[in-house]
């Protein structure tokens, strides 16, 4: 979490947006935010629905709508909390259920519907990082629409960033927690399974106490770094 190791363009767009009102901060991270978590679940939703299991599409909760993945803590509180205390923005939406025995492999494809969630914010962190590029090329005489196009699309790479990151940590109930019980033999996978319910508050320790920021700005700013380099900034 030291600045100097992190890449340029995201050293001066958090400089800028640190600048920002509270209202501006809310406007800027909030398109992000929703984007974030509402593609994330779609994506496990779609995966499920692919492998077997119509249980979200029944729900409605195969569409883009954010409100239909809206948790008031997850997804309003926490991260306006954590964007007024300038520390370690992620949050969460309402989990998309999957009914693991309509599923045609159920431990194999448990991994294939939480890995979608990952992958679609790793798309995100793209398509947000290809909108820094093109604020930077309309820079000059478009200034008023490069400006906000720049601090959201940074944003954007923050949010997924982390979001992908986090979720692929190996604790219950993340998505990583989901694959490594893929991979594990039945003894050991009931065995991770059984912290689930202690997961959240792990997670907040963690997060609290400062260790899951060690743990895992590291990866966070490697993966910004290599995306940022993809598209040429």
């Amino acid at each position: 979490m030291v600045d100097s190791h992190r890449p340029c363009c995201d050293r001066r767009y958090n400089s800028a947006v640190n600048e920002l009102s509270l209202v501006q901060k809310i406007l800027v991270w909030a398109p992000p935010v929703l984007f974030a978590i509402t593609f994330h679940e779609v994506a496990h939703g779609w995966m499920a629905r692919r492998l077997g299991d119509p249980t979200a599409e029944m729900l409605g909760r195969l569409t883009l709508n954010p409100i239909k993945h809206v948790d008031p803590l997850g997804t309003v509180l926490v991260p306006i909390l954590l964007l007024v205390a300038g520390g370690f923005i992620f949050g969460w939406a309402k989990p998309v259920p999957v009914t693991w025995e309509n599923l045609k492999h159920p431990k194999r494809d448990m991994a294939f519907v939480a890995l979608a969630g990952p992958v679609a914010n790793l798309l995100m962190i793209i398509f947000w990082a290809v909108l820094v590029k093109l604020a930077v090329v309309l820079t000059g005489p478009l200034d008023w629409v490069a400006q906000p196009l720049a601090y959201m699309g940074w944003a954007g790479v923050v949010i997924n960033s982390i979001l992908m990151i986090l979720n692929l940590f190996p604790l219950p109930p993340l998505d990583g927690s989901r694959v490594l019980s893929a991979m594990l033999p039945g003894p050991m996978a009931w065995q991770l399974s059984r912290i689930e319910p202690y997961g959240l508050i792990i997670l907040l320790i963690l997060l609290v106490t400062g260790l899951l920021g060690k743990m895992l700005w590291p990866l966070v700013l490697g993966l910004q770094q290599l995306v940022y380099r993809l598209v040429g900034l």
